[in-house]
């Protein structure tokens, strides 16, 4: 769903390909998507569908654009008037300090004159530091005297965001914490076993205020940082980069701000021995070639080391990185610091994971299929031949998703009664559940509140949730009324005794009517279309229309077209830039005169706390915290206000949505995708990468983005394939396409009034598809295992090339190759008019083996170097790691069918002939299945054994079984002794195959057995 102002202008589209070209641009508006084309009355009738059968309901009013302008804001950090805090404060001093082996506690006293930078500066602190496990060290640093009453000074609380205790593993602990009072206090994390300082602010001041904390650290030079999102940026972070953590309803910059909030970084460092035995911290600035190069000569050894810090915070955060330091600012909380010692990447995760924010869910087997939506389906007769058309084109097709049209008046829980009418309901639904397909519905985060001056207009869901007293207000106790699609809106008040219940009930409620798979959650950051409660006294003129065009409006914008496409497609891109020319004069306007900026700038009253203004002003992508958001003044039952809590709205209305889920299927996992998440969402829900654009560089930034929620906890995870805004074109479609199908969350979705693009709207992407998907569904029983393993001990799904091969430092910034798991890397083509695509195969300096999947034979490549591979238009490289068991299965048109087919292996040898690899049965549905199976395989010495463990019936055959790296030639097959038939082995590639279906008809995994070759 379109995430702010979805009239995307001409200017936001010009920028964007301003940037593919080096270039930036920095004219922004109000809402941080350029100027928006909005017409200020409103057209004379309003339709819920812009295309297709309307439901024309009145002449409406508009909302002007001027309602969603806040106060003009210049960031701090580009502000040259801006007092540097750490000039002007005077720290503090530690005092009755108490040191045991659980770790230390002391008070801070404010060690000069307050200097109420940026807020009222706290007196005395609080600080405990608490070995808490044998590899998390924890530092918490409050105020003293902390009055309920008093919401200067809100304290995540644990039944909100859970806080990690304590375990009996201190003892073993390798962190260590060290401080000091000169010339103010200071300390530092210290990994005791190599000397290493992962965390020092010696030689900076410890700044604290109800409205502002600051505290800086060093970091050695060209460090490796990794996460701080959410963001679009390289799988690296910048040296000179400020990641702002406010979560923010806007269309995928670049490098801002935008909709999950993440205040998580993993630290990799590397170091280098010499011939002689010297270590040193490596340095290793970007190579050329998409950061590989060659590893150093003269006998160099490289080992490296990482840890994760994690900031427990739910304010608004800015975190600057600089050449040499890492400035941590923050609204408001506490200092409340957790260091995970790893010293691997994949130990750090599980650390966090494990004892932090929550295992991510295990997902039910059908949310692994395909998935197609786009906002424009107008009704249930076009959902059913999409549907169809699928089928007849033989693409997989798993799950159908609708956007906002079906919804009367873009209203939560409703159909539109002339267009998805409910009447249609049993028909569409029970032949879609019949062939095994799946249903998921958007459901937006805000709630029309109807007009009370018109009986028609009822709302039944508004007023349940009124009784309850369910929704937000505002500081004097009045609703808090914003706006969003339908018109004026309340917001859900997660906080409040009923909040939760009533939005579970309404699920329960609605399911009756709809009977949906799973939900997708949009627009909860929380989103709001005007500044403040905008409809408070003017809900007697809703339904309004937001103040932007919609696409296919009067004054929209017509799509752009991929970098490159003019080239493949003259005429068509031709006519397109004649008539953006044509719109761009029909509504420009003079230019009026030019005037210097005057920027809001508040100074701190001592004891109040200015919430909707704060005197530091964050780098926020929407400039005012109030611009497409729910104000910060937005007040919850309990008193808290929505500036303390706005960063985890997102994340409770997924909580809420899972208990839902749980009551509308008892005993089975929940499937949501949502867009807003916070530290721990991912044991309730997925996420999709929020509104991207048809350009071939977001295809790119869609592989760094997920491999940094691999780091976040949250692996279900996917972007809007082929691209939401804008208008795609077949060779974009067909790589991303089959980019995507390597993606735990595989969905293709676009915009209304872009060009439609179901795979099946071009032959070659309808082929490129085809292709990734039989692998994709090949795939699944290792895709599912490696979940399992990530659910139930913090294994991380897709990964970067330096997380698993952790001793080359060339690969640091890799991220234009993943690995889907161990086993599989996947080195796809990410620009426009090329066959070829370099790529890395690490490990070989270490005796590392790859295959090629279609091919099955061995790579011939270069330890450290790019590697020149072949990859016309429908081909995607993909390739098997040396050492690995890979499970598959025959796949079938949906994962239904393709669990009833037979089973397959491919072992992918070693230099050194062994393989080993694992499997994971269950139902594939329930939260606590009653039986489950697990296989774990190894291979050695011409034999492959599989040990099989669990009560799970399954009685599926092995069918195809394909042996790579069988050098020297191979005996006759054997099966626990008994010769099988039928075997082809190439001498010249090293490749056998054969089948066990026959002899393996009661199921393949009916108990443990050992196979033989040699």
């Amino acid at each position: 769903m379109p995430p702010s102002t979805l009239a995307k202008t001409a200017s936001t589209l010009l920028s964007l390909l301003a940037l593919t070209h080096g270039q930036s641009s920095s004219s922004k508006s109000a809402d941080g998507l350029g100027p928006s084309p909005t017409p200020t009355s409103a057209p004379s009738e309003w339709s819920t569908t812009v295309a297709g059968t309307p439901t024309v309901f009145r002449s409406i009013f508009t909302m002007p654009a001027s309602s969603d302008e806040g106060a003009v804001l210049l960031p701090n950090i580009e502000d040259p008037e801006a007092v540097d805090a750490q000039d002007v404060c005077p720290g503090y001093k530690a005092s009755q300090v108490q040191e045991d082996e659980h770790g230390l506690s002391a008070v801070l006293t404010l060690a000069g004159a307050p200097c109420n930078a940026y807020g009222t500066d706290v007196q005395v602190l609080n600080l405990k530091v608490e070995y808490q496990a044998a590899n998390r060290l924890a530092i918490n640093i409050s105020p003293t005297n902390i009055d309920s009453s008093n919401s200067s000074w809100f304290i995540t609380p644990e039944d909100l965001i859970p806080r990690p205790q304590p375990d009996s593993t201190y003892g073993d602990i390798d962190l260590e914490f060290d401080w000091d009072d000169e010339p103010s206090f200071w300390f530092s994390v210290t990994r005791h076993s190599t000397g290493d300082v992962l965390f020092t602010t010696e030689n900076t001041k410890l700044v604290y205020e109800d409205q502002f904390i600051e505290f800086v650290s060093s970091l050695p030079e060209d460090y490796n940082l990794y996460g701080l999102g959410e963001r679009i940026h390289g799988l690296r972070l910048n040296n000179n980069l400020t990641a702002t953590i406010y979560a923010a309803d806007v269309g995928d910059p670049i490098d801002d701000n935008i909709y999950g909030s993440h205040p998580f970084y993993l630290d990799t460092r590397y170091f280098e021995t010499d011939d002689n035995g010297k270590r040193s911290l490596a340095k290793h600035s970007a190579m050329p070639g998409n950061g590989h190069g060659h590893r150093n000569g003269g006998g160099s050894k490289y080992e490296s080391y990482s840890h994760g810090v994690y900031l427990r915070n739910t304010h608004a955060q800015e975190v600057r990185l600089q050449p040499e330091s890492i400035t941590w600012r923050t609204l408001g909380g506490s200092i409340d610091l957790f260091f995970f010692d790893g010293p691997t990447q994949p130990e750090v995760t599980k650390q966090y994971q494990l004892s932090a924010i929550g295992l991510p869910a295990m997902q039910q087997y059908w949310g692994f299929g395909y998935h197609q939506c786009r906002w424009g389906y107008h009704n249930w007769t076009e959902l059913r031949e999409i549907v169809d058309s699928f089928k007849a084109f033989d693409i997989p097709l798993e799950t159908i998703w609708v956007d906002i049209d079906y919804m009367d008046q873009y209203r939560d829980f409703t159909l539109d009664p002339h267009t998805f009418t409910p009447s249609g309901v049993q028909e569409f639904f029970s032949k879609l559940h019949a062939d095994g397909q799946h249903f998921v519905p958007i459901v937006d985060s805000a709630i029309y509140i109807p007009n009370p001056s018109n009986a028609s207009d009822a709302y039944d869901i508004y007023t349940r949730g009124n009784a309850s007293d369910a929704f937000l207000n505002n500081p004097d106790g009045s609703q808090y009324i914003g706006a969003v699609w339908p018109g004026y809106t309340v917001f859900p008040d997660w906080l409040s005794e009923n909040g939760q219940s009533w939005w579970v009930n309404e699920m329960v409620q609605w399911y009756k009517e709809v009977p949906f798979s799973g939900f997708w959650i949009d627009m909860s950051e929380v989103s709001s279309f005007c500044v403040g409660s905008c409809g408070t006294g003017n809900v007697t003129m809703n339904p309004v229309h937001p103040p932007f065009s919609l696409p296919g409006e009067a004054g929209s914008i017509i799509y752009d077209y991929p970098e490159g496409f003019n080239i493949t497609n003259a005429t068509e891109a031709a006519s397109a830039s004649a008539a953006s020319s044509s719109q761009a004069a029909a509504t420009s306007v003079a230019p009026g005169p030019s005037t210097s900026t005057s920027y809001l700038r508040t100074t701190p009253t001592p004891g109040v706390r200015n919430v909707n203004h704060p005197p530091y002003v964050i780098n926020n992508v929407q400039g005012d915290l109030a611009v497409h958001a729910v104000s910060p003044n937005a007040t919850h039952h309990n008193g808290v206000e929505e500036y303390d809590v706005h960063n985890v709205w997102g994340h409770q209305i997924l909580n809420a949505t899972y208990q839902g889920l749980l009551s509308v299927f008892p005993g089975k996992r929940p499937f949501i995708i949502g867009r807003s998440t916070f530290a721990g969402t991912g044991k309730w829900a997925g996420h999709w990468g929020g509104d991207n654009a048809s350009k071939w560089y977001y295809m790119y930034f869609s592989i760094p983005q997920a491999l940094s929620f691999s780091l976040f906890g949250i692996p279900m995870f996917g972007v809007d394939t082929c691209g939401f805004n804008g208008n795609t074109d077949y060779e974009l479609c067909s790589r991303w396409m089959q980019l995507s199908a390597f993606f735990p969350f595989y969905r293709n979705h676009n915009t209304l009034s872009a060009n439609s693009q179901e795979p099946f709207r071009w032959e070659s992407v309808a082929s490129a598809s085809r292709t990734a998907m039989q692998i994709r569904y090949s795939l699944l029983p290792y895709i599912y295992t490696l979940f399992y393993n990530a659910h139930t001990a913090g294994d991380t799904v897709m990964r970067a090339l330096a997380w698993e091969f952790p001793n080359e430092p060339q690969l640091a910034g890799v991220d234009t190759q993943f690995l889907l798991g161990p086993s599989i890397l996947v080195t796809p083509v990410l620009e426009p008019q090329v066959d070829t695509v370099n790529g890395v195969f690490p490990g070989i300096i270490d005796g590392e083996v790859w295959y090629d999947w279609y091919t099955h034979e061995k790579v011939d490549a270069e330890a450290g170097v790019n590697t020149t591979i072949d990859a016309p238009l429908g081909h995607i490289p993909v390739f098997i790691r040396g050492g690995s068991v890979v499970p598959l299965q025959e796949p079938g048109y949906t994962t239904r069918d393709s669990r009833q087919n037979p089973w397959g292996l491919i072992v992918a040898l070693s230099g050194d002939g062994d393989a080993s690899g694992d499997l994971y049965i269950d139902d594939g549905e329930s939260i606590e299945p009653n039986a489950t199976k697990t296989i774990s395989f190894k291979a050695w010495d011409g034999k492959l054994k599989a040990d099989v463990k669990g009560d799970y019936v399954d009685t599926n055959a092995l069918g195809n079984v394909t042996i790579l790296g069988v050098d020297g030639g191979c005996g006759h097959v054997k099966l626990n002794g008994k010769s099988i038939s039928g075997q082809q082995y190439d001498e010249d590639t090293g490749v056998l195959k054969f089948s066990l279906r026959d002899a393996t008809s009661g199921g393949a995994w009916q108990g443990s057995w050992t196979l033989s070759w040699n």
